[in-house]
This record gives C-alpha cells, structure tokens and sequence, in this order.
C-alpha cells in the first residue's frame, strides 16, 4: 500500500446500488444485510414479497417482485433499477436451490428445471447486468453463489450440484469475456444454517451433530457469506477475478477418521 491509511473505508459502499437476487430470506438475506449495513442501496428479488424486508443499518432493502427463470421478468427488473437509480454497481447472484430428489426418480422436467434455476438463469442475470455496467465507466461486479456441492458428490441433489459446478466454470469463462470492466466471480458455501436448515438436517440435536462434522465447529451464517461478498465487490479485491472462494469453515471430517480403530 502506498500509504498507511486503513483499508477499511474501501468497504464503505454508500451511494452503490447493489442487486441479490433470491435476497428476500436465507444467504440471499444476509448478502442483503450485509451490503445495507454498509452504506448501499440495496434492491432485492423473489417471485413473491416477503413478510419483512431485509434491514440493517436503519434501512431496508426494496423490493421488486421477479421470477429469475422468464427472461421478459430479468428485462423488466433491469429496466426499474435503471428508472430508479441510473447505475448498478454490483450484482450477486444468489437466487437458486433444489429439493431432495434421488436422480433414478426424479423426472427429465425436474431435472432441467434445475438447470435452469441454478445455471441459465444465473446466466440470463450475468448477461443483462454486464449490459449495464459495461456502459459505466467504472464497471461493476458479479458474483455469483456456488455450493460446496459443485466440489463434491451432492447425492439427493445431483442436478444442482452439477449446476453449481457449471457455475464456477461459467463465472471464470466471463471473467475473460467482460475483463477489464466487470469482474467475476464466485462464492462457494459449504454448509450454512437458515430458516430451512431443519429440512436437510433435522432438529437442534441433527444442526449439532453436522456442525461438528466441520472443523469450524459451526454452520456458516448467511452473514459469513454476505461479509466475504462485501470483500469481493469492494477495491480491497479489485485484482480478483475469475476466482472461486470457498466459505466451507475448513471442509468436512473424511469419513476414514471415523471408521479407523487407530490413534
């Protein structure tokens, strides 16, 4: 650094418009918390409005109500972001997910809606939000969420997981493409405890028993995910690109620990 000032004030987003899609709850929430915390106007999506609007800082995030898989839905979102701020500085692309279903049983339709919630629609976001900040001399940012089940076997999730790892392959291909303007890039969770944690891993007793399975001793929090986003969209990392950074808490125990009768 040239001088000895802290870096910090390179994290204060006041005056950036930001965009998490799927921001309404769970890591899209706390993304969302995260950036209003830090100064930003924050617009959130979902096909539905939530009961409470993501808040920090004193402020709320808005809301516009899309559905990220119908390309007619990303224009008219794109086009109210436009209207209402004139710029667009950052987007994270969060919006995603998928059921438990075995891939011997789920349908053909099942499986490419997947698809196209978790890897085309991510794309559809990327494309539109490149067009806008290309034409800003400043650029922007695009992050988008992966999974730590891009990067090892997702059974129960197959398709997503293959979605994911499309993802990471995806943002390094753009980062190319749009260089020097718009960096790319992605943000690998590991397992994250949400209001639905209870559907993958049980009650109090199953959220204990998986958390100490990760070295970290904890799930990550939405926060945790948000907070290394705010690093990525900021100067701090602005020779960051292409990159995949993985928030696993130091990974998962191999399961050859457990089964051994060695110290």
């Amino acid at each position: 650094m040239s001088d000895e000032r802290s870096p910090l004030p390179a994290l204060d987003f006041a005056g950036k418009v930001v965009l998490v899609t799927g921001g309404t709850k769970g890591i899209g929430a706390g993304i969302a918390r995260c950036f209003l915390a830090a100064g930003a106007n924050v617009v959130v999506c979902a096909r539905s409005a939530p009961e409470v609007l993501p808040a920090a800082g004193g402020r709320s995030a808005a809301f516009i109500a899309v559905d990220v898989r119908e390309p007619e839905s990303l224009h008219a979102l794109f086009a109210a972001i436009e209207a209402r701020h004139g710029r667009l500085d950052v987007v994270v692309n969060n919006a995603g997910g998928a059921p438990h279903a075995l891939a011997d049983k789920a349908s053909p339709r099942f499986h490419e809606g997947i698809i196209r919630l978790n890897l085309i629609a991510p794309l559809h976001v990327a494309q539109l939000a490149n067009a806008a900040m290309q034409a800003q001399s400043d650029g922007g940012t695009i992050i988008f969420i992966g999974s730590i089940s891009a990067l090892r076997p997702s059974p129960g999730t197959a398709a997503y997981g293959a979605a994911k790892a499309g993802i990471v392959s995806l943002a390094a291909s753009l980062a190319v493409e749009w260089a020097p303007k718009v960096r790319v890039l992605t943000v690998s969770p590991g397992l994250v405890r949400t209001e639905q944690s209870h559907l993958h891993f049980g009650d109090e007793a199953g959220l204990a028993a998986v958390a100490a399975t990760i070295p970290a001793g904890r799930l990550a929090t939405p926060e945790d995910i948000g907070q290394a986003c705010l690093f990525l969209a900021s100067p701090l990392a602005g020779y960051a690109a292409g990159a995949n950074l993985l928030l696993n808490g130091g990974g998962e125990r191999p399961a050859f620990l457990a089964a051994r009768n060695t110290d």
